[in-house]
């Protein structure tokens, strides 16, 4: 084989990788599987299907590091995480609903999709030591340590859907 014959095979394999990458799903739907109670106690059961979400993790945003300060600010970044949290639906059979069994029903709880955002907490340090002091010959002064937290986000609106029938 030449140098081209074995750069054309190597950049086919690759296109061919690159096409057959499976997409990323924003959730993964689950059923719970509850027949084994209905088998063994022998009543209806309510049924469960949900989504588990797959959270997205983001970029970290960038230290900036400010005109008279040693040390970036923030020191240790937040790092926002994006989900989507899944259609879910309880369903369960509700009889004798007013002492008959003519009035049988069936209660639901549904949670529409929704997105939720988070960041996670962050950390801001302060230097011990000034910059460089001209009037003390170049020496740094001491100042007092600080130390703060960046409070950690959760952002979203989840809401739900109560229903007899």
């Amino acid at each position: 084989m030449t140098a081209r014959g074995s750069i054309a095979a190597l950049m086919t394999c690759m296109a061919a990788a690159a096409a057959a990458s499976p997409a990323v799903a924003d959730s993964v739907p689950v059923s719970v599987p509850l027949d084994a109670v209905k088998t063994t106690l022998g009543v209806p059961t309510p049924q469960v299907g949900t989504a588990v979400p797959m959270p997205v993790v983001g970029a970290p945003e960038a230290p900036v590091l400010h005109k008279g300060d040693m040390l970036p600010t923030p020191l240790l970044p937040a790092v926002p995480v994006a989900t989507d949290l899944g259609l879910t639906k309880v369903t369960s059979p509700v009889p004798n609903l007013l002492g008959s069994k003519e009035t049988d029903g069936e209660g639901s709880l549904e949670s529409p999709a929704s997105t939720l955002l988070t960041r996670t907490p962050g950390a801001v340090l302060g230097s011990p030591l000034t910059m460089p002091d001209g009037s003390n010959y170049g020496i740094p002064n001491l100042t007092a340590p600080k130390l703060g937290v960046v409070a950690p986000e959760l952002m979203g609106a989840p809401s739900a859907l109560l229903g007899l029938r």
